[in-house]
């Protein structure tokens, strides 16, 4: 069973292999290429699910993370495949990830020194 920070750690992993291949400048090429699209869904499943796995005890201490909306996200990406929006998938790379690494990235520290 993967302990709590290593799954703090997944989604940081997983925001990292997002932003190796998203140049947040350039919406049209992430647009034109499917095999960029596929790979950004992909890495989005890994954050919620990694999301889905913390203890709801973490999660209550940290309200200022949208856990629901997360993981609501990567229930929509598992299961409704076929109706993925790329104007929302593009404004979560854009608009929301670095603000999650920021959260999750504190929340590592505050565990660092329990």
């Amino acid at each position: 069973m993967r302990k709590v920070a290593q799954r703090l750690k997944d989604i940081l992993h997983a925001i990292d292999r997002i932003e190796s291949r998203i140049d947040r400048d350039d919406e049209a090429a992430f647009r034109s290429d499917e095999m960029l699209q596929v790979w950004v869904v992909h890495h989005l499943q890994t954050i919620g699910e990694a999301c889905r796995k913390l203890p709801d005890d973490l999660k209550a201490q940290h309200p200022e993370v949208p856990w629901k909306s997360i993981t609501g996200m990567r229930h929509y990406l598992v299961h409704e495949y076929f109706r993925i929006e790329l104007d929302t998938t593009w404004q979560v790379v854009e608009e929301d990830l670095q603000d999650l690494r920021r959260k999750v990235e504190g929340i590592i520290a505050e565990l660092e020194d329990d």
